[in-house]
C-alpha cells in the first residue's frame, strides 16, 4: 500500500524546510532541530523512499521531490545537506516564488569530478556504493556513514550518531538508494546557479572528504547574492559535530523569511 510523503512539523516562528542527504531521513537532524525550534517552525522532510515516508510512490528525482515537497510546505527557505543539497537547489532554480532563499549544506550542485570541475569525487564511489547495495546492503551502507565522517574531528562520535540513525525509521529499500546514488553520480545544475533568484547560503565542512569546500566556494562563485561558510574541522554532516554553528548560520541568513 502506497503512504504519503511524510514530513515533521515542529517549532515556531518563520517556516524553514530541511533536506537530509542519501540513505537518511529526517530524524538526522534532530540536533540542529533542538537548537532551531525556538525561531523557526521547521517541516523537516522524509524524501521519498526514506524513512517515513518509505511507502510513498514518488520518484527520487528532481522534479518529482520539488513538486509533492512544494505542494505540503509554505513558502520558505530550504536547507538540503548533501543530496538534499540537490533537491533544494532544483526547487529554488525553479520555484523561486516558494523557495525564497536557499542554504546548502555539505553538498554541490555537481558531485562527480570532471574536466571542468576537479573538486567532485570519482564517479567509481558512487557506482562501487551501487554494486555494494546488490552484493552487501548492510556493510555498503556503513561504509557510506564512515566516508561520511571520515576527517571530522570528531568522527567516533559522528559514525555512531550517523549509524543509530540510519535504520530508526525503516529500512530504505535498495532501488530506492539506487536511485539516489544515480542522481548524485549524474546530476549537474551549475547551469542554473548564474540565474539563481534567491540569495543562498553555502555551508561546508573544511574536512569534508564526499564535497570539498572548495567546489562549493566554486559553485557559490557562480550565484549572486551568495555567501560561504567553511566550518573548522568539520566532516561531512557538521550539523552532528557542530550544530550550534551550523544553527547560527542558518537563523542569521533565514530569520527575515516569513511564509
Amino acid at each position: 500500500m502506497k503512504g504519503p510523503l511524510h514530513i515533521d512539523v515542529i517549532g515556531h516562528g518563520p517556516p524553514l524546510v530541511l533536506l537530509h542527504g542519501w540513505a537518511m531521513h529526517g530524524g538526522v537532524f534532530a540536533p540542529l532541530v533542538a537548537r532551531l525550534q525556538d525561531r523557526f517552525t521547521l517541516h523537516v522532510v522524509d524524501l521519498p523512499g526514506h524513512g517515513l515516508s518509505r511507502t510513498c510512490d514518488v520518484p527520487l528525482a528532481l522534479e518529482p521531490c520539488v513538486d509533492a515537497i512544494t505542494r505540503h510546505v509554505p513558502r520558505a527557505p530550504w536547507c538540503g545537506w548533501s543530496l538534499g543539497g540537490l533537491v533544494a537547489l532544483h526547487a529554488a532554480a525553479t520555484r523561486p516564488d516558494a523557495v525564497p532563499a536557499l542554504s546548502m549544506l555539505c553538498a554541490s550542485p555537481r558531485f562527480v569530478r570532471g574536466e571542468d570541475w576537479r573538486y567532485g569525487v570519482s564517479a567509481e564511489i558512487f557506482r562501487d556504493f551501487a554494486d555494494g547495495l546488490r552484493s552487501d546492503y548492510r556493510a555498503t551502507l556503513d561504509r557510506f556513514v564512515a566516508l561520511e565522517a571520515f576527517g571530522s574531528d570528531h568522527a567516533k562520535d559522528e559514525i555512531r550518531a550517523l549509524r543509530d540513525e540510519l535504520f530508526s525509521r525503516g529500512e530504505p529499500s535498495a532501488h530506492v538508494l539506487a536511485d539516489g546514488l544515480h542522481l548524485l553520480e549524474t546530476t549537474d545544475l551549475r547551469d542554473t546557479l548564474p540565474t539563481l533568484r534567491v540569495p543562498s547560503l553555502w555551508l561546508a565542512g573544511r574536512r569534508d572528504r564526499l564535497v570539498d569546500p572548495r567546489a562549493m566556494r566554486d559553485a557559490a562563485a557562480l550565484a549572486p547574492a551568495s555567501t560561504v561558510h567553511v566550518i573548522e574541522h568539520a566532516g561531512h554532516a557538521p550539523f552532528l559535530t557542530h550544530a550550534d554553528v551550523v544553527a547560527g548560520h542558518l537563523a542569521t541568513a533565514f530569520a527575515a523569511f516569513a511564509a
